[in-house]
This record gives structure tokens, C-alpha cells and sequence, in this order.
């Protein structure tokens, strides 16, 4: 018996000391194979291939954090188009913020042709994904150029904050008004939660609206997180909020910009 009880604890020895490969990693885990910083990248591919364009056309999607299968799905779909400039993925990639959502979903989104970009979702934010986030796709806040339409991409998911960074970051709304204020003469923004969320911290979003309402045109916000389509002026401004479906929908949104102006229309695959 002892040369067996030998035996076995010679076997696992090995495993542990040359198998490691075997095994999953934490969960939670930060050591990150594969791409980094993708919206950094694909921030700098959108703003060279959009500069200087009137029309430009992107596909708003949301929430697939339970749906590979159906994201699949709409990368083949998107990928069968010519009309699509780029796509916002507007958060929820995950259910619980564990590094292997991430990757998965990582993994699936890099199939697109067209660039991309992910904002983080109050899922994404579970534990540490909101560190597993940064090193995968970049800063929770972000902005780009397309044509020339400025998107305000921001992290609104304060519930899940333990507030030792402000949500939503004034700071960083009021230095995109004033960055490259000479590259951009109308304005979109982007969040995961829209005001009167139970995720926004509505303590501020009376001067969420003033703040945003400075930038040159703003023309409507982009939004996920309730997992259907909508469409609100919720501050009764004219400025409107449009809601995405959860790609378990096999839908999205398809917005048309031009000067001055927009369409959007929901596209189901």
C-alpha cells in the first residue's frame, strides 16, 4: 500500500510541477493571454479610416454576456454587410466578471472585419472585472472621432462603485469638450446605464444633462443595459436616448450619421 500511496503522490508531483496547462487559472485571474488594449487600437483604425467622411454608419449591440452562440451569430452577420463602418458594443460582456467571460467574448468580437469598440457594463464590473476590462480592451472612460462626430464613451454603472472613482467622471466629460474641439462640430454619447437607471447615480443626473448639453450639436445618446429597444427623451430636451436589444435577440441597432443629422433603425439577424 505504501508503494501505491508512493505512487500516486509521485503522479500528482508531476502534474503540478509540468501539467499546469491542465488546469484553469483563478477565475478572477489577471494574467491576460491573447490581445490587449483593443479599443485603443481600434480607436486609432476608426479615427484614420473615418477622418474627413460626411456618412458614416456603425452597429450598436449589448448585453451578449449569456448569448455566445448568438453574437456568433452577428459576427458572421455583420461581416456579410458593406455598410458597416464600425461597431459599439455598449457592456455586459460578462455575467460575473471573470477573466475566461472576457476572453471568450474577446475572442468572438475579434472574428469582425469592421473595428470595434466595448464599453464596461455593471456585470463587467462584478469583482475585478473592471481590472480584467482595463487590460483587455482599456480605459473605463473614452472618447473617438468619426468624421467628424466626437463619441462620448463613459462608464455610468456607480451602483456597483465603491465611489473611490467618481461615476459618471465630470472631469473627463468636461476635458472632452474641450479636446480637439477643432476635429469635431457634433457629438454622441455612449454609456451602458442611461440616466434614471437604478445603476446611474441619479443624484447627478440633472447635471449629467447640463454637462452634456454644452458639447457643439449633441444628437442623441446611445445606451444598453434594459435589454430591449427604446427610445426617450428622457429630459424632455429633444436630445434622445436609444436603447439597444440584447444580442440574445438576434437584434441591433444601425445608426446613420451626416451632418447635422441621423437615422437609426433596428436590424434583426
Amino acid at each position: 500500500m505504501k508503494i501505491i500511496h508512493a505512487f500516486w503522490f509521485l503522479l500528482i508531483g508531476i502534474l503540478l510541477m509540468s501539467g499546469c496547462e491542465m488546469f484553469d487559472v483563478h477565475p478572477y485571474d489577471g494574467d491576460i493571454k491573447g490581445k490587449r488594449d483593443i479599443n485603443i487600437s481600434n480607436i486609432q483604425r476608426i479615427e484614420e479610416e473615418m477622418r474627413d467622411k460626411d456618412t458614416i454608419r456603425y452597429a450598436l449591440i449589448s448585453d451578449s454576456q449569456r448569448w455566445y452562440d448568438e453574437l456568433d451569430d452577428f459576427v458572421d452577420f455583420a461581416n456579410n454587410r458593406d455598410d458597416l463602418d464600425f461597431i459599439v458594443h455598449t457592456g455586459d460582456l460578462t455575467d460575473f466578471g471573470v477573466t475566461k467571460e472576457f476572453l471568450l467574448q474577446r475572442d468572438i468580437l475579434e472574428g469582425l472585419h469592421r473595428p470595434y469598440v466595448a464599453l464596461i457594463g455593471n456585470h463587467d464590473v462584478l469583482a475585478n472585472g473592471d481590472d480584467i476590462f482595463r487590460i483587455v480592451f482599456g480605459p473605463l472612460n473614452f472618447s473617438f472621432i468619426a468624421g467628424r462626430t466626437k463619441f462620448v464613451c463613459l462608464n455610468t454603472n456607480a451602483l456597483e462603485s465603491d465611489y473611490s472613482n467618481p461615476i459618471p467622471d465630470f472631469s473627463f466629460i468636461q476635458a472632452q469638450r474641450d479636446a480637439d474641439k477643432d476635429k469635431f462640430d457634433q457629438t454622441v454619447f455612449v454609456m451602458h446605464a442611461k440616466p434614471t437607471s437604478e445603476q446611474f447615480n441619479n443624484n447627478v443626473k440633472d447635471v449629467f444633462q447640463y454637462s452634456i448639453n454644452l458639447f457643439p450639436n449633441l444628437l442623441y445618446a446611445n445606451h444598453g443595459h434594459d435589454h430591449r429597444y427604446q427610445n426617450e427623451d428622457i429630459f424632455n430636451d429633444g436630445i434622445y436616448y436609444y436603447g439597444t436589444p440584447n444580442i440574445g435577440k438576434r437584434q441591433f441597432l444601425l445608426f446613420t450619421i451626416t451632418k447635422n443629422s441621423y437615422t437609426h433603425e433596428t436590424i434583426s439577424f
